[in-house]
């Protein structure tokens, strides 16, 4: 059978202007063929710009596209005294129109896949950052020779140290100074930091050819102590040449009594990953762990921990949940699925006063999440490693003693079978935390179609100048 012809070939460039949005930052805009106007979405574009764009898909009905360059910006952008970086798209709109087509888009989603007609009127509320400005607590940074020249638009060979060039995976452009999203100290001192490692000598990674010495600086914050733990990570080629005690000397240098820790972490594999190879980790200063508070609570957080991004945004999401899940009446535990560390079972024993159960399928986040808890001295909260199907036939003890769930998933959402078992466990109220709307929106027309109500809607911001947005529903039976 002969494929069907598409109009435009993969790889081919458009330049359109955008003229709407979808969810998750998909500008819209049209271009004109022989068959009339054609959509075409384009990632990381503005209402009001002229793009250009590569085709990435494109299908009878529209074209995916990745974004190469603006040509013209959208009228409602302001200049911002930050380098721009491919992480942060929308850092030129004003916060106000990014609420309001994070908003519109989410609204969309939930009409369109969760059939939910009436979602404006169950909105309960929009959650802004406190900040939208040097809000992330961890930035991760590639080294590679292929460096991207902005003013020229060529790569040149050279040593960069900074964000990868939107679209490629091989091509990085140094960050030169503070790109308004993490800290601003650390940000403003990366060429001093690039320059440093280029007197030594040692190359940067060659992502096609895969090999070099410099592979990832990842660099993560406290915001409770402002202190920094920093990882450099490298391959163990012609590893002593590396002047150890300089290198600690750089960053102290630089950070001075800011610096709460320096590790060095051995990559061998080729592959686009951060974790130790063989285990090769090495504390050359100060501590491997940080110390974080969320509401009153402390957490330690090491370099690879999952942590939530904008901690002073998560007290916001936290204390929604906490509201939402204290909605229930009656007597009954609060069951926090997918758990991970723990951390929403701890806010909701102290928010709540009710018995918390945590259940992750992760044993060693369940480990975490039960030192984490020993740490805060919190009693009424305990932690189980199980399936969630499976929970109950393990502790039959909490059969018909589940009054609330809590669910905060991954962004692929919870599998379809999985949602069926946490529907039979019957709980009068489920409060469901996502990172996807996309996928929350899919879940909500399973839970209505099962005996639960959606009742209310919050969006949660914890991303400024990006097309994320969290999204917290409560569910009634």
């Amino acid at each position: 059978m002969a494929r069907t012809n598409r109009i435009f070939k993969k790889g081919q460039i458009l330049e359109l202007e955008i003229t709407d949005m979808a969810f998750g930052g998909k500008g819209i805009g049209r271009v004109e063929t022989e068959k009339g106007p054609f959509v075409v979405f384009v990632m990381n574009t503005i209402p009001g710009q002229t793009v250009r764009a590569r085709v990435d898909k494109c299908r009878k009905s529209h074209a995916e596209c990745k974004l190469v360059e603006v040509v013209t910006p959208s009228e409602k952008e302001v200049p911002v005294d930050y380098q721009p970086i491919s992480g942060a798209p929308y850092i030129t709109l004003p916060v106000e129109y990014q609420t309001e087509y994070k908003k519109a888009t989410t609204f969309d989603l939930f009409k369109k896949i969760g059939n939910v007609e009436n979602i404006e009127s169950l909105f309960d509320e929009f959650i802004a950052s406190p900040s939208a400005w040097h809000y992330r607590n961890k930035m991760e940074y590639s080294f590679s020779v292929i460096r991207y020249d902005r003013e020229t638009k060529e790569e040149v060979d050279d040593f960069a140290l900074g964000f990868k060039k939107r679209g490629t995976w091989w091509i990085v452009e140094n960050l030169d100074k503070d790109s308004g999203i993490f800290d601003k100290q650390f940000e403003d001192s990366m060429k001093t930091i690039r320059e440093w490692l280029i007197a030594t000598g040692l190359p940067a990674w060659h992502p096609p050819k895969q090999h070099g010495f410099f592979r990832f600086l990842q660099v993560r914050k406290s915001f409770h102590s402002n202190k920094l733990l920093i990882n450099l990570v490298t391959t163990d080629v012609d590893i002593e040449k590396l002047d150890i005690k300089g290198l600690v000397n750089l960053f102290k240098e630089t950070l001075g009594d800011r610096l709460g820790g320096l590790i060095h972490t051995i990559n061998n594999h080729t592959g686009d990953r951060v974790e130790p190879y063989g285990g090769n980790t090495n504390i050359l200063y100060g501590d491997y762990k940080l110390v974080e508070m969320i509401n009153g609570l402390e957490f330690e957080i090491s370099i690879q921990s999952f942590f939530q991004t904008n901690p002073k945004c998560a007290e916001r999401l936290y204390n929604k949940v906490i509201e939402y899940a204290g909605e229930s009446t009656g007597e009954g535990i609060i069951m926090d699925m997918f758990c991970g560390t723990g951390t929403i079972s701890q806010l909701l024993a102290k928010g709540t006063g009710k018995d918390i159960v945590g259940v992750d399928i992760v044993e060693s986040a369940i480990e975490d999440a039960r030192a984490n808890a020993r740490r805060n001295k919190i009693k009424n909260v305990r932690f189980f490693a199980s399936d969630v199907g499976k929970f109950l036939l393990k502790h039959p003890e909490y059969n018909g003693e589940i009054l609330t769930i809590v669910l905060d998933p991954p962004r692929a959402g919870i599998a379809p079978k999985t949602l069926k078992k946490v529907i039979s466990l019957n709980a009068k109220t489920i409060v469901y935390v996502s990172c996807n709307p996309a996928t929350q929106a899919r879940d909500t027309e399973t839970l209505r179609e099962s005996g639960y109500e959606l009742v209310k809607l919050s969006m949660v911001d914890q991303f400024p100048h990006t097309g994320h947005i969290e999204s917290i529903a409560l569910f009634k039976k």
